[in-house]
């Protein structure tokens, strides 16, 4: 039996089972009516339970991997950072062994996605890793405090806290300031430009040298043509991100655009050279091509990708073969910003 890391449910060869968790069960043996590859299987079945029990359920089941603690390649450092309202939340720093005892290497912040709810996957550990070996650079993961607990601005200003540090400690850390990039999937690409957009209206020289958003969510509004058409999609839906908004945002404040919707921000030129990736049967799969246009109409250099056959967080099945071809991209496009 195969181990599937959301909600620890099995999978054998001749059908699908699932595991109680208390007295909840999950069956992900339903069908989908969208036509999403195969090679995505069981996680093209599945859609998380998001009441705020199994929120919390879950979250208690997801840690970081051994394999991301200790490993032979690299090394992991925990760095404790003070965040938003006196809370702290955690960088975990990778070095991949060739970079051991260097200074002025290249550096790239990670933040994962969720829905600002859940906790990241083993997937997400295992592409911070990934990144941190094929691109040659620190990886420095973002491991930001969570709704409900922490509604907005909680994720938002840590985002902006983590990219802070980074940028004031490359010298002790060893990095080159002009050598950094950030990426995050989803809300962690929500994190991800806010944190840019905070850095710019601070006054501040916190300057990304790229980003790379994976089917970003960047559009609060709901409005787009994806939003209205995949309210029932599995992984994520516009069904989950209504009820998210419940637990993001519980007192409906009204933020700037910065914290939750990157594109009604007025002024998005001085962002960084853009790597975007949506999946096609995604309720966010509009936001990130509209990023882009938006992007290319001020002058800002942007890659598009549209994959076909996806979900949104297809690429939690790490081995599909349409997931490595991404990832092939994702470092590829790295690596090209790096050589500057």
């Amino acid at each position: 039996m195969q181990n599937c890391d959301v909600f620890t449910v099995f999978v054998s060869k001749s059908a699908c089972q699932f595991t109680r968790l208390g007295h909840f069960a999950y069956n992900i043996g339903v069908k989908t009516k969208y036509p999403i590859s195969k090679e995505f299987f069981p996680y093209d079945r599945f859609t998380a339970p998001t009441s705020r029990f199994m929120i919390g359920l879950a979250n208690a089941l997801q840690w970081p991997p051994r394999f991301f603690r200790k490993n032979k390649r690299f090394k992991t450092e925990v760095i404790s950072i003070p965040g938003y309202q006196n809370e702290t939340f955690r960088l975990y720093a990778l070095t991949p062994k060739e970079l051991f005892g260097k200074s002025d290497v290249p550096a790239l912040i990670f933040i994962h996605g969720g829905g600002f709810i859940f906790e990241a996957s083993r997937s997400h550990y295992r592409l911070a890793v990934k990144y941190a070996l094929e691109c040659r650079c620190k990886v420095f993961y973002v491991r930001y405090n969570l709704a409900p607990k922490y509604p907005f601005p909680y994720p938002q200003e840590e985002g902006y806290k983590a990219l802070e540090y980074v940028f004031e400690h490359a010298s002790e850390l060893g990095i080159d300031k002009d050598k950094i990039g950030i990426t995050g999937d989803s809300a962690g690409a929500t994190i991800a430009v806010s944190s840019q957009l905070l850095a710019k209206e601070r006054s501040k020289e916190y300057r990304p040298l790229f980003q790379v958003l994976v089917y970003p969510w960047l559009d609060s509004r709901g409005t787009s043509q994806s939003a209205k058409t995949y309210v029932d999609t599995p992984m994520w839906n516009a069904r989950m991100s209504k009820k998210a908004r419940h637990y993001t945002n519980p007192n409906d404040v009204e933020f700037p655009p910065c914290y939750i919707s990157a594109v009604e921000y007025p002024d998005l030129s001085f962002l960084p050279k853009t790597y975007i990736e949506v999946a096609e049967f995604d309720c966010l799969h509009d936001d990130g091509v509209l990023f882009h246009e938006l992007l290319q109409q001020q002058g800002v250099s942007s890659t598009l990708y549209q994959t076909k056959g996806t979900m949104h967080g297809y690429d939690a099945v790490f081995h599909a073969k349409t997931t490595q071809t991404m990832m092939g991209k994702r470092v590829g496009f790295i690596l090209d910003c790096l050589k500057v």
